[in-house]
Parts: structure tokens; C-alpha cells; sequence
């Protein structure tokens, strides 16, 4: 497998050495040079413990064309959509898109998506959470039933992003960066919108269709220069009425991602990093029967193994079942999140369209969700 990786920051340097583990053809791009000697004398080395220097290090405008099983884009969101349209050209198999999928206004997203048809490109978004193993079970659990119906989901990923600034010692804080603007893809609810996409994600496995309805308090912040929502709070509905809630913030140290199910006969919830050594743990509930605890040890680089595992099959045709990790999920995360800023600047409730119904003539068999990872 080659990689072709845009962006030298954490993620560039997180699919790098992922993609490095696996054994695949790497050269990484960025438009700064300084950002590709951090990469080499810093970020990479400090990170995985030495430079691997079959990886190929090039300024934007001098990397290889052509011949790319995957394009890896980890620019800034508003670069996203824009720089994906360029690599069509490139017809790789796929182009993985970090989250969030692009700023808020979502411009220049139907050229993309036409283009990348025409081509016959795969297009995926960043959320790895959901190809992980903890989550993945998550999913045979909420399919199998055994939690009766499903009444209420709620979804946190609540995390001081100081981690991030020391990650990238190079900026002082949000205001270099995309980060402090919540307008160019930055903020609570582009930052850490794996919680949205988490809460879809498990929706969809219990059978409660899409949110159809987002109501959102969001707590901006305007200083040194930034514009950024450090809260980001929905209340959401789904088009088969189940009600739940997200909240994102970048305040709260220590961190607390998780995710909880309710249904009438027991409960379930999924903690990032909440088992023992960091493993992510899943907490399966149920009347009468005792409460299971289940750890599945993993370090933070082996998100990113899971996630390349999963592409790979992807892009070999090994799994036909639709990705967890498809544009087409992605996108539906971020017309929540252009839905719900919105709402906060608004203060009301926004409706968001869903699909017509096909005609039983026309339908083809459905896809199953993809359980490959």
C-alpha cells in the first residue's frame, strides 16, 4: 500500500507511524518547511522514538502524483474540501478526510462529492473512535437487542485542549490556529465532534434513523483575536423519536469521553481510555444479571493502526458492507454542526431535511453496516 499524507502536524505524523507499522510507502507534504524538520528532528522521533527514514519528506508543489492507494488529509478544516478536489485528479482508491470533514459552510462540498463519483474515488472522514474495537462491540451489543428499546443516548467528549498546544509547542495557543475559530472548522464543535459522530454512529446500531431535530447552547469566547465555542451542547432528535444529548467542550482537565445507552431492560456505556492503562472499556448492564466490565487495551498511536486496517479492506474490496467511516456519515455530522451553531445563534430549534423514501420498485437490497475493524 503507498500513503500520501498532507499536513505535518499530530495527525500527519499519527498516520505516518500507523501507516509505517503496517508496512506501507509513505512520503508525508506540507507547505511549510519548518513544519517538515519538526517532523523529522521533533514530533516524529520524540513520539515513536527515531526518525524512519523510508519516509519521504516533501514541499507542496515538489510531492509525487499519481499511483497513491490512499490520500490522507490533515490540513486545516477549511483547506479540506478544496484540497481534496485537487487530489482527485490523482484517481487514488481512496482519500481519507480528517475530521472535522470541512468549516461549518460546507463550500465546496457537491463539486467534491460529483467529482469524486465520476472518478470512482471512495471518500472517508476521520472519526476513528467508531472502527474501534470498544465501540465496534458496542455495536453487536445495540443490534443483538438486548438491551430491550433504547430510550435515551448521551454522548461527552469533554477535554481541556492543552494537550493539544503541547503536542504543538510551535503555537501559543488558539488563536494560531484554526482552533480559535469556531468559522473555519476550530472550536468545540469542530474539534471534538467525534462525540456527535459517535452518537450517530449508535443511533444508527439501535435502529433510531437519523437526528432529524438539534437545539444547541454554545459558549463562545472572543479574546486575543479568537472566535471560538469552548461548550458545545445539543439536545438532539431522531427521525424515529429518540431523544438524547452531545455535549463537547475544550475546558474540562481531566478529561471525560464517554457514552451512555439506556434501554428498558439495562444499560450501556463506552469509556475512551476508562479502563486499566488507558485501555478503553465498555460497561454492559442488564436486570438480573451481573455487570460486565470489559477492557480493550490499546495505545493511542493503535486508533490509527484499527482505522488503516479498516481502509485496507476497504480499498481491497475484502468488505462490501458500508464503512462507519463513509463521507456519507461524515457529512451528516457536519450538517448537524452547520445546524446546530444556528440554533445557538439563534436560539431555536432546526429541523434538518432526511431523504425522501425510495419506491419499494426502485430499492435495491440494503447495505448492512460495516463490522469489519
Amino acid at each position: 500500500m503507498k500513503i500520501k499524507i498532507y499536513g505535518c502536524g499530530s495527525i500527519g505524523n499519527h498516520i505516518a507511524h500507523a501507516s509505517r507499522l503496517l508496512g506501507w510507502s509513505v512520503c508525508m507534504v506540507d507547505n511549510d518547511p519548518k513544519a517538515l524538520l519538526r517532523t523529522k528532528k521533533n514530533i516524529y522521533p520524540s513520539r515513536y522514538g527515531k526518525w524512519d527514514p523510508c519516509i519521504g519528506l516533501f514541499t507542496s508543489g515538489s510531492e509525487p502524483c499519481g499511483g497513491f492507494d490512499l490520500i490522507h488529509i490533515g490540513t486545516p478544516p477549511a483547506t479540506h474540501l478544496s484540497l481534496a478536489l485537487s487530489c482527485l485528479q490523482e484517481k487514488p482508491k481512496g482519500i481519507l478526510i480528517e475530521k472535522p470533514l470541512s468549516e461549518p459552510s460546507l463550500r465546496g462540498l457537491n463539486s467534491l462529492l460529483k467529482n469524486a463519483q465520476k472518478k470512482e474515488v471512495q471518500l472517508y472522514i476521520g472519526y476513528d473512535h467508531v472502527v474501534g474495537q470498544a465501540a465496534q462491540r458496542c455495536a453487536e451489543i445495540l443490534r443483538s437487542g438486548v438491551l430491550g428499546a433504547v430510550e435515551s443516548l448521551d454522548v461527552e467528549f469533554r477535554e481541556f485542549w492543552g494537550g493539544i498546544f503541547e503536542a504543538h509547542p510551535w503555537l501559543r495557543g488558539p488563536q494560531d490556529s484554526y482552533l480559535g475559530f469556531w468559522k473555519l472548522g476550530g472550536g468545540a464543535g469542530g474539534e471534538h465532534s467525534h462525540a456527535l459522530n459517535l452518537w450517530q454512529f449508535f443511533a444508527r446500531c439501535c435502529g433510531a434513523g437519523e437526528i432529524s431535530e438539534v437545539s444547541c447552547f454554545a459558549k463562545f469566547k472572543k479574546n486575543a483575536g479568537t472566535d471560538y465555542d469552548s461548550i458545545f451542547s445539543l439536545n438532539l432528535k431522531t427521525t424515529k423519536s429518540l431523544i438524547g444529548r452531545v455535549i463537547q467542550d475544550v475546558v474540562t482537565h481531566p478529561p471525560k469521553k464517554w457514552a451512555r445507552i439506556q434501554g428498558t431492560r439495562g444499560y450501556l456505556e463506552w469509556h475512551c481510555g476508562g479502563g486499566r492503562n488507558g485501555a478503553d472499556r465498555i460497561i454492559l448492564g442488564r436486570i438480573n444479571i451481573p455487570t460486565e466490565k470489559i477492557d480493550f487495551p490499546k495505545t493511542r498511536p493503535q486508533d490509527f493502526v484499527m482505522e488503516l486496517k479498516h481502509l485496507r479492506k476497504k480499498l481491497k474490496n475484502r468488505c462490501k458492507k458500508t464503512s462507519p467511516l463513509a463521507a456519507e456519515f461524515g457529512i451528516k455530522t457536519m450538517r448537524v454542526i452547520q445546524a446546530a451553531y444556528r440554533s445557538a445563534q439563534t436560539g431555536k430549534t432546526f429541523r434538518l431535511r432526511t431523504p425522501k423514501k425510495k419506491s419499494k420498485n426502485a430499492n435495491k437490497k440494503k447495505q448492512k453496516p460495516c463490522n469489519c475493524s
